[in-house]
C-alpha cells in the first residue's frame, strides 16, 4: 500500500526485456517533453479483424501510452470506419481517407456461405495546431509474408510515430541539393530516395555550370563594402558522376565545403555498367576518370580504382540451360555485386539492414591527422581485389569460386570524414582572384563540415518495374529488400545534424517467433494449461 501511494506521486518505470523495448529513446523523450500542444491521433484500426492486426493495434495503443507517460500533450481514439455505417456511407468515408493519404487493406476470410472481403484502414490521421498528416502503422514490403510485415511494423511504431510528429513540429524544412551537370544520376533513377528525403528536407536538383553562386547566396552592400555570404543548402549529393569535374566547378563545392556545406559523395572509380555485361556477355572496367582525385585526398580520402569481389554477394538471373525450347534460368551471386553488412557502432549504420551494391572500390584514409575518419562500410572477410582495366565476364559463373583467392578481409568502402577542412586552392589563385570581394575565397574551414565517400554511385539507384520506380533497396530479381534507404536516410540526417531521429531509426526490436511445429501438435494441450 506505501509503494502504490509513493508511486502515484512519484514517475519510475522498469523495463525488465533485453532490448528495452518499452522503453523510448531520449532523443523521442527530449521532442515529447517539448511539444506546447496537443497532438491527437485519429487511428483507423478498431473492428473484427484477424489475431495478427489485433497484436498491430495492441502495439500501438502501448506505444502511445508510453508516449503519453512523458507528456499529457498525446491523445488518441480508436476508430472502426465500418461501425453503424452502410455501403454507400462506408465508400464515402473511404474515399475520404483515401485521398487525405491512408492506405486500404483489403482482409478476406473464409465464411461459410464464401469468401468475405473486408476493407481495414491500418493508419491513423495526426493533427497538431491544425495542421494534419496521415501515419501508416502497416509497412508494405512485397517480398515478406503478411507475419513478417507485421513484426516489421512493430518494430518501426516509435520511429513512425515519432517521425510524424516531428514533422508535424517542423515549419521550415532544410534545403539540400542534388548536384547536376556531370552525368550524375537523373531524376527518374533517384526517384525513391527523393521522395523519402522530401518528407524532411526541401529537395532540389542544382547544375553548377561554373557559375560562383550556384551552391551560395552573395550580397554586397555598397554602403559598407562587406560582403555577406551563406550556403544556399545544408547539404549536397553528388550520385554517380561519369564525366571530368572543371576546375571552376571544384572550387565552387570546395568553398562550400570551407563555409560548412556538407556533402554525400557516391563515386564510382572504375566505370563498369551491368547491361554491357548482360547483353554481350562481358565488358571491360576501366578508370571513371573526375579529376576529383587531388579534391578527395586533400578531404582525407584515396579511391582506388580497382574492383571488389566478394562470396557474400547478390545473387543475379542467369541463363542455365533450355528445356522444351524455353530458357531456364537460375539465380547465381555474382561476386561483382557484393552484399554489405553494417558492423560498425556508428550511429549511421548502427542496426542497419545489409546494403546491395554494384562494382564497388576500395577506400583508403589519408592526410590531414586533424580530420577525424570513420569507416562506416566494409566486404566481407571473403574479399577478392582487382586492379583495372579489368574484363567482366559471365564466364566466371561457370566455375566454382576458389576460396584462397577471396582473402582479403574488411576493405573500406565508404568513410565519413568530419572537421574542418583545408582547400583545395589554398596557395594555388591568383592574387587578384585570391581577394577578389565576388569570390570572396576561403581558405580553411570557418566551421566544421561533415563528408562521406561511397565507392559506388548505384548504392542510392532505384530499379524500375513496368509500373515505374521501385522502392530504393529492393531487388526485383531475389525480392528481397536491402537496407540502401535507411543508410541514405541516416547520412543526410548525420550531415544535417538531425540525429535525434536516426537514432530512434537504429533501435532493435528483436521480434520472438512462436513455434508452428509445436504450436500445431500441442495446441490442445497448451489450450488447457
Amino acid at each position: 500500500i506505501i509503494i502504490n501511494i509513493i508511486g502515484s506521486f512519484l514517475f519510475y518505470r522498469i523495463d525488465l526485456t533485453a532490448e528495452k523495448r518499452f522503453t523510448l529513446s531520449k532523443a523521442t523523450r527530449d521532442m515529447l517533453k517539448n511539444l506546447d500542444d496537443i497532438v491527437y491521433f485519429k487511428i483507423y484500426l478498431d473492428g473484427d479483424f484477424p489475431a495478427p492486426f489485433k497484436r498491430l493495434q495492441k502495439e500501438t495503443k502501448e506505444i502511445l501510452n508510453e508516449f503519453r507517460a512523458y507528456t499529457d500533450n498525446i491523445q488518441y481514439e480508436f476508430i472502426n470506419p465500418s461501425e453503424g455505417k452502410d455501403k454507400r456511407e462506408a465508400g464515402m468515408l473511404y474515399n475520404q481517407l483515401v485521398k487525405k493519404g491512408l492506405l486500404p487493406t483489403q482482409l478476406q476470410n473464409r465464411a461459410a456461405d464464401g469468401v468475405e472481403t473486408k476493407v481495414i484502414f491500418p493508419g491513423a490521421l495526426v493533427t497538431y495546431k491544425q495542421r494534419e498528416l496521415p501515419l501508416q502503422l502497416l509497412m508494405s514490403n512485397v517480398n515478406l509474408g503478411t507475419e513478417d510485415v507485421l513484426n516489421a511494423s512493430i518494430q518501426s511504431l516509435e520511429y513512425n510515430i515519432a517521425s510524424v510528429i516531428q514533422k508535424l513540429k517542423t515549419t521550415t524544412k532544410p534545403k539540400i541539393a542534388f548536384i547536376e551537370g556531370h552525368g550524375e544520376l537523373n531524376a527518374d533513377q533517384v526517384f525513391s530516395i527523393t521522395n523519402d528525403l522530401s518528407a524532411f528536407y526541401d529537395v532540389e536538383r542544382v547544375k553548377l555550370d561554373e557559375q560562383i553562386n550556384s551552391l551560395r547566396d552573395f550580397r554586397l552592400d555598397s554602403a559598407t563594402g562587406k560582403t555577406y555570404i551563406q550556403n544556399k543548402y545544408q547539404a549536397i549529393i553528388i550520385a554517380k558522376p561519369d564525366s571530368v569535374f572543371s576546375q571552376k566547378d571544384k572550387f565552387i563545392i570546395d568553398q562550400y565545403v570551407m563555409r560548412g556545406g556538407n556533402i554525400l559523395w557516391l563515386v564510382d572509380p572504375v566505370f563498369a555498367e551491368m547491361d554491357s555485361v548482360s547483353t554481350k556477355g562481358e565488358t571491360i572496367g576501366i578508370v571513371n576518370e573526375l579529376n576529383l582525385s587531388d579534391m578527395f585526398f586533400r578531404y582525407g580520402v584515396r579511391m582506388n580504382t580497382n574492383l571488389l569481389q566478394d562470396l557474400n554477394a547478390l545473387p543475379i538471373p542467369i541463363i542455365t540451360g533450355k528445356m522444351a525450347n524455353q530458357p531456364q534460368m537460375e539465380m547465381i551471386p555474382w561476386f561483382f555485386f557484393p552484399i554489405i553488412t553494417p558492423l560498425t557502432d556508428h550511429p549511421i549504420t548502427k542496426n542497419l539492414n545489409s546494403l546491395r551494391t554494384e562494382f564497388i572500390s576500395s577506400i583508403d584514409t589519408v592526410g590531414d591527422p586533424a580530420i577525424k575518419k570513420s569507416v562506416l562500410l566494409t566486404t566481407s572477410r571473403y574479399t577478392k581485389l582487382i586492379n583495372v582495366p579489368a574484363i567482366i565476364s559471365l564466364n566466371v559463373l561457370k566455375h566454382k569460386p576458389d576460396k584462397r583467392e577471396f582473402g582479403l578481409n574488411s576493405l573500406p568502402v565508404a568513410v565519413l570524414c568530419e572537421g574542418g577542412f583545408t582547400s583545395l586552392f589554398k596557395d594555388r589563385l591568383e592574387s587578384d582572384m585570391d581577394t577578389n570581394k565576388l569570390i570572396a575565397f576561403v581558405d580553411k574551414s570557418q566551421k566544421p563540415s561533415k563528408m562521406v565517400f561511397v565507392a559506388d554511385g548505384d548504392i542510392i539507384k532505384n530499379q524500375f518495374s513496368k509500373q515505374g520506380p521501385l522502392p530504393l533497396g529492393y531487388d526485383k530479381y531475389t525480392q528481397m529488400s536491402f537496407g540502401n534507404k535507411d543508410f541514405i536516410m541516416n547520412v543526410m540526417n548525420y550531415l544535417c545534424g538531425d540525429e535525434s531521429l536516426m537514432q530512434v531509426r537504429s533501435r532493435n526490436q528483436i521480434i520472438r517467433k512462436l513455434d508452428e511445429t509445436k504450436i500445431n501438435r500441442d495446441k490442445f494441450y497448451w489450450q488447457m494449461f
